[in-house]
């Protein structure tokens, strides 16, 4: 199908379902803005016709919320999505969350304001809903294509940040793959409070102790590679990055047989555990299909039963998929590593 057919089907089928689309519960977070349970994850979509189509269905369905981050190189093509539907009138930009992540070589303070103002252009938007810094080590290029870690100013990034928050350019900061110590360390500082963390969370590792100090900070915790990343190997493969075992969540037993007695998909019953956590879901998919099926978690609920059978599936950190140390050669032994319990 070419970009041009598949406009001419969207629009008709924008018609035709409108009235078809999931309501999805917000959460309300620090500063009070309200962010979406369930949003559409893009990381790995690069191609701008797979996620044209992708992010057009998603929209359809109900999708109203959208994570994205400079390091995915994928904000142009989310922008001009965007602006279609906001200029043919199926959109307001207030119907619209949109989360993005300061890339890895602009985590430091004199970068900051022109990373967000790249991150406003590419997007097509006068704010960002909810920025976050995407990893608690900066890096540097080393001019052979590759990163190396280097020095590491949380508190003064941060204080940028809380400036686009004065500007008008961005409404809600947060952070991403931070631990305890060092979230402690910007909250400490902090004018404007950590509103958010995004970190991996799946059935078979789910960060209990970490749930638990964000919902003591009344800070809302977004989950990603909720479903295990199966097409992460293949854009590891594609930039160059070291593979990592991906957990078998989708074809566990348990999640099978909790699947099957919900008439769900496995996936689906995943995604309702992470909600069940209380907490925000972002599964990314470009298969039409299953992107509607990642929508359909509103309609059942896990048992008492269910959510201590899927809790007893934990493994631990051996099963943690994003480690970052494909990132750069000395990434483990920078003092900012956030997973010093892989290095045991």
């Amino acid at each position: 199908m070419t970009l041009i057919t598949f406009n001419i089907l969207q629009l008709i089928s924008s018609c035709l379902h409108l009235a078809t689309t999931t309501t999805v519960p917000y959460k309300t977070m620090l500063g009070g803005y309200r962010i979406p349970a369930l949003g559409y994850g893009t990381f790995t979509v690069r191609n701008e016709t797979e996620l044209t189509i992708a992010l057009n269905e998603a929209l359809r369905v109900g999708y109203r919320h959208i994570d994205t981050a400079q390091l995915y190189e994928n904000e142009h093509i989310i922008g001009k999505v965007l602006t279609d539907w906001f200029t043919s009138g199926r959109l307001k930009r207030e119907d619209l969350f949109v989360t993005t992540k300061i890339h890895l070589t602009n985590a430091f303070p004199h970068k900051v304001e022109k990373a967000v103002n790249k991150s406003l252009t590419d997007l097509r938007l006068d704010y960002i809903d909810l920025l976050l810094i995407h990893c608690p080590i900066s890096f540097e290029k080393n001019g052979k294509g590759g990163l190396i870690a280097v020095a590491t100013d949380h508190i003064g990034t941060w204080k940028k940040m809380e400036e686009q928050v004065n500007a008008g350019l961005v409404r809600s900061l947060g952070l991403s793959n931070f631990n305890i110590s060092q979230i402690d360390r910007i909250r400490a500082s902090a004018r404007i409070q950590p509103a958010n963390l995004q970190i991996e969370v799946h059935p078979y590792f789910q960060e209990k102790q970490l749930r638990d100090y964000c919902k003591k900070h009344n800070i809302v915790v977004v989950a990603y590679s909720s479903l295990g990343a199966p097409g992460v190997l293949t854009f590891f493969r594609d930039v160059g990055w070291k593979e990592t075992p991906l957990p078998s969540i989708l074809t566990d037993s348990e999640i099978v047989r909790i699947s099957k007695k919900h008439n769900k998909t496995p996936a689906q019953v995943a995604l309702r555990f992470i909600i069940q956590l209380d907490l925000v879901a972002i599964p990314k998919s470009t298969n039409a299909k299953r992107i509607k099926e990642n929508m359909e978690i509103f309609d059942f609920v896990l048992d008492d039963q269910d959510m201590e059978d899927i809790e007893k599936l934990e493994k631990g950190i051996g099963t943690k998929i994003i480690h970052m140390q494909f990132l750069a050669p000395n990434v483990a032994e920078h003092p900012e590593y956030p997973f010093t319990e892989l290095l045991t």
